[in-house]
C-alpha cells in the first residue's frame, strides 16, 4: 500500500523547491494548487462557481480567478463556500491519482492548507517546510509582484509554523539549497527503512 507523505509550509517557505527536489529523486509529487487550477476549469466546478458567485466572476465564458479571489479574500463565509466546491473535487482527483501510483512505495501530497483543509488526516507522515519570516516575505514579493502588506495578510490567514510543526513528523528549514537537499536525503532514507520494516 502506497504511503502518503504530506508536504506543507507557509507561503514563501519554499514548498515547491522541496517538492521538485523529491521529484528529482523519482518520487511522484501531487501539487494541489496546480491541480486545483485545472479542476476549476471543469464544467462541473464552473457551473457550481457560477451558481454561487454569479456571472460577475466570468468574462466571455471564462472564469476570472482574480475577481473570485477579491470576493473570497476578506470574506471567510464566501471562502468556505468556494472551498466546499473545490476541495471535494481535488480530493476525488487525488484519490484517482493515488490509485495510478499505488505500486510506488510513497508519494508526496503538497498542499499549502494541508492542516486547514483537514487533508493531513489522510497522510502517513507530514513534512513542514519553514523559513524565517523576512525571507518568506521577500520570496513572495519577488514571485507574485505584490506588496509586503498583502503578503502579511496572506500569512495571517494560514496556520503559523509552530502549529504546523507540532503536528508534523519532519521539519525542513529552507534557508539554503544545500542544507535542504541533505534534509531530503535523510527523510528518504528514514522512509525507505520504514517501508522495508513494515
Amino acid at each position: 500500500m502506497v504511503k502518503i507523505i504530506g508536504l506543507t509550509g507557509g507561503i514563501g517557505s519554499g514548498k515547491t523547491t522541496v517538492a521538485n527536489e523529491f521529484a528529482s529523486h523519482g518520487i511522484p509529487v501531487y501539487i494541489t494548487d496546480q491541480e486545483a487550477k485545472k479542476i476549476m476549469q471543469s464544467d462541473t466546478v464552473l457551473n457550481q462557481v457560477r451558481a454561487e458567485f454569479g456571472d460577475a466572476v466570468f468574462e466571455n465564458g471564462l472564469l476570472i480567478r482574480e475577481r473570485l479571489s477579491e470576493i473570497v479574500f476578506n470574506d471567510s463565509d464566501r471562502l468556505a463556500k468556494l472551498n466546499s466546491i473545490v476541495h471535494p473535487a481535488v480530493r476525488q482527483h487525488f484519490k484517482q491519482w493515488t490509485l495510478e501510483h499505488q505500486n510506488e512505495p510513497f508519494i508526496i501530497y503538497e498542499s499549502a492548507i494541508l492542516f486547514e483543509s483537514g487533508s493531513y488526516k489522510e497522510c502517513d507522515f507530514i513534512i513542514n517546510v519553514v523559513a524565517p519570516l523576512e525571507i518568506r516575505i521577500k520570496r513572495v514579493i519577488a514571485r507574485d509582484k505584490t506588496t509586503r502588506e498583502k503578503v502579511l495578510e496572506r500569512i495571517k490567514n494560514q496556520w503559523n509554523d509552530e502549529e504546523k510543526s507540532s503536528k508534523s513528523d519532519f521539519i525542513i528549514e529552507n534557508t539554503s539549497i544545500e542544507a535542504l537537499k541533505l534534509e531530503i536525503v535523510k527523510i528518504l532514507k528514514f522512509l525507505r527503512i520504514k517501508q522495508t520494516n513494515s
